[in-house]
């Protein structure tokens, strides 16, 4: 199984195009998406960003700019980005990839939100437990 869910799309391309910052991945199914590192970046399914439970997200800002440094396969179900800023814990299933890029209009409007909501926006360097800002996460 390829996938994570039996019935899931399977890439059948990918490429990594780091002039305009997006990796570009075609599935089985016939869609294709073009996912910002940016995106997926701020959506990254590692804890240090998901934190460990519900309400435990930790809000990732100043990551406009953020570029893919690395793309390293893990078996036949995922890759694993390390990004410009150092970030690099994240495993991204191929279920996961398709989930960013069919849902990222609404990801994008929700990831504003929450950065207004925060008094944030997207160049704000992250600030880190303690209060101070870590340009390196």
């Amino acid at each position: 199984m390829a996938g994570l869910q039996a019935d899931s799309p399977l890439p059948t391309a990918l490429t990594v195009h780091n002039q305009s910052r997006v990796l570009e991945i075609a599935f089985s199914d016939g869609k294709a998406f073009r996912i910002p590192f940016e995106l997926m970046r701020v959506y990254s399914p590692s804890a240090e960003v998901q934190g460990h439970g519900p309400g435990q997200e930790v809000l990732q800002t100043g990551k406009r700019e953020v570029n893919l440094v690395e793309l390293e396969p893990i078996g036949n179900y995922a890759v694993k980005p390390v990004f410009s800023d150092g970030h690099e814990s994240g495993i991204f299933s191929w279920d996961y990839l398709y989930y960013l890029g069919n849902e990222q209009d609404r990801l994008w409007e929700d990831y504003n939100r929450r950065l207004l909501a925060a008094g944030a926006d997207r160049e704000s360097p992250m600030v880190v437990a303690g209060g101070h800002s870590c340009a390196s996460h």
